[in-house]
């Protein structure tokens, strides 16, 4: 059983950012994108500063998002890499997993990646990252460089959104056969 502390307040400010933009899609009428919260079991409360000091993760997480945009199933994963490699270890195989049935239901599954370092936000198709993680799973690299990635599926700038991953979504679909 996994154990919650401060490192679970990683990528809070990421958070934030998304869940503007899913808000700004919201009040466009674009997509539908809710927070799946990690179901916790708290230990050791601070009654003081009234927050959580110590809890246990109930149950192993799938995804931080899920949804629908414009009638089409989507579910991502959110997470922040300081430097040019990113570990696999920040991955689950459960994740994983899921992700790849939401697939196999039509859905769309990815991760932003947000390179804290370059201030830069990355769409990786599920697609993309099984590549990766089948490799790792053969006896490669257990991680992948950023000079790797596709360039074509780093986020623009958009004036009024955080983190404008909507148009990564298109692109996604348009390279699919099956959409």
């Amino acid at each position: 059983m996994a154990t919650w502390n401060s490192r679970g307040l990683r990528g809070s400010t990421l958070e934030d950012l998304i869940n503007r933009t899913n808000e700004t899609y919201l009040e466009h009428q674009l997509a539908l994108i809710q927070k799946i919260p990690t179901p916790i079991t708290p230990i050791r409360i601070d009654k003081e500063k009234r927050h959580i000091t110590l809890a246990y993760f109930d149950q192993k997480s799938t995804v931080d998002y899920i949804g629908v945009v414009q009638g089409i199933p989507v579910c991502f994963d959110a997470k922040e890499c300081a430097v040019d490699t990113f570990s696999l270890q920040n991955i689950h195989a459960h994740q994983v997993e899921f992700m790849g049935n939401f697939e196999k239901q039509k859905g769309i599954a990815f991760f932003l990646i947000y390179y804290t370092s370059r201030n830069q936000f990355y769409y990786l198709p599920y697609e993309h990252l099984r590549f990766f993680w089948d490799r790792a799973q053969s006896g490669g690299r257990k991680s992948f460089r950023y000079d790797e990635l596709n360039p074509e599926y780093f986020l623009p700038q958009k004036n009024g959104i955080m983190v404008p991953y909507l148009d990564m979504i298109q692109k996604d679909l348009e390279e699919r056969p099956d959409f």
